[in-house]
């Protein structure tokens, strides 16, 4: 029987603390594993350097999705960016290198309404099956995720269905599915049958509980029944914890103490 394996995600727990010092403190509360939204701040070897003090595994990040702060959200389907796109994507794959991690996010962007919607599907199928095709050179699988129009406004993957379709159509081993459970649950519901449904192709999960994206006990998800779900369908990869924690992160880790005591 598998066990879940658990990763803080360090953009969204922790805050009250900064950045550098989650590891430990994730460490601490018995996470192995950490991912977080970007790690383009930092030098790779200080970041590595964090795992390795605290025996923590670097999951996952995200690929450079352009100007954060003037509202972009990835550049995988954007018109004109399929350079720099790559570029990015260079990028990632170095710090995925030094960190040892295997998995990294390709945010879609968000829609050009100057141009169509199947034209910006192709230049997004174009890029992605180019980013598996560079990332297995690497040992790293691309993934891609439905993000839920009400949180991030505009998003161009905005369902399973959609990107189900490309992970089929492209057809490549090093492009998976990111199954964030939050986002599937806030577009479409039923998250359980749409899990069963695209399992294949699933390479990494992620974690919160609607409608305030709080921890998973505390919304209206019944997470122990998904839990199951997940053990009972042989799920084997990490699963990110990217919640807002509604008080002190540690003070929310209740429904995790006995998973976490699993892993150590």
């Amino acid at each position: 029987m598998p066990r879940l394996k658990f990763a803080a995600n360090l953009s969204f727990l922790y805050q009250d603390i900064p950045f550098p010092e989650r590891f430990a403190a994730a460490a601490r509360d018995g996470f192995q594993g950490v991912e977080y939204l970007f790690p383009y701040d930092w030098e790779p070897s200080e970041l590595k350097q964090r795992l390795d003090d605290n025996g923590l595994a670097q999951v996952l990040f995200n690929v450079w999705p352009g100007d954060w702060d003037k509202g972009e959200r990835g550049l995988a389907s954007l018109p004109g960016r399929s350079q720099e796109f790559r570029k990015t994507l260079d990028q990632a794959l170095d710090y995925a290198g030094a960190l040892g991690c295997t998995r990294l996010h390709v945010m879609a962007g968000l829609c050009d309404e100057k141009v169509s919607r199947e034209t910006q599907t192709d230049i997004y199928r174009e890029n992605l099956a180019a980013a598996a095709t560079e990332c297995a050179k690497h040992g790293v699988t691309a993934l891609i995720e439905p993000i839920n129009i009400k949180d991030m406004p505009g998003f161009f993957l905005t369902n399973v269905t959609m990107a189900a379709g490309l992970i089929e159509e492209i057809n490549h081993p090093n492009l998976k599915l990111q199954f964030d459970m939050y986002h599937v649950q806030r577009t479409d519901g039923d998250i359980c049958l749409q899990y069963q449904a695209v399992a294949p192709l699933i390479g990494h999960i992620q974690i919160a509980n609607p409608p305030h994206r709080f921890e998973p006990d505390n919304g209206e998800i019944n997470y122990p029944y998904v839990f199951d779900m997940l053990i009972e369908s042989g799920y084997d990869n990490w699963i990110g914890c990217e919640y807002k924690p509604s008080i002190g992160t540690s003070e929310t880790l209740g429904w995790a103490r006995d998973y976490l005591l699993r892993q150590a």
